[in-house]
């Protein structure tokens, strides 16, 4: 066994923490949390998707999700729309979302850049790499 292993795991979970508070800094004064932000990027890449199946790909649990989405549609970020089984809705971005989302992306990205700073693109690769082989053991 890894003898640091704790403390690699103890830096991802400090890791995630601060990028969050970072990403809120950025994100906040512009009507968004980092956690709405997540889902934002993910219905704008991928497209429409039910309130299940963004869950389950950012494991957060139903309740959560279900907040985290009616703070959206408050804000009039998102909708939803009945699928093919009535019980189960789409949910898309509104235009009011796609006109804002350049302006949130780049606040984004200037956070990210900062984080990213002094690190070279092949330390970026290694490490994208060896996070997806960890998500694949989860």
């Amino acid at each position: 066994m890894y003898k640091n292993q704790s403390n690699f795991f103890h830096s991802i979970n400090q890791f995630t923490r601060h990028f969050s508070k970072s990403l809120n800094e950025v994100l906040v004064p512009l009507g968004l949390y980092s956690a709405q932000w997540t889902i934002i990027y993910l219905l704008n890449t991928n497209g429409p998707s039910t309130q299940k199946d963004l869950s389950l790909y950012l494991g957060v649990e139903a309740p959560t999700m279900t907040r985290t989405l009616a703070r959206l549609e408050k804000a009039g970020w998102i909708s939803k729309l009945s699928g093919t089984d009535k019980r189960e809705k789409k949910i898309f971005l509104t235009d009011l979302a796609h006109k804002q989302y350049e302006v949130w992306l780049e606040a984004v990205q200037a956070c990210e850049s900062n984080v990213l700073n002094n690190i070279s693109e092949e330390e970026r690769d290694l490490m994208q790499k060896i996070i997806e082989r960890m998500n694949n053991n989860l």
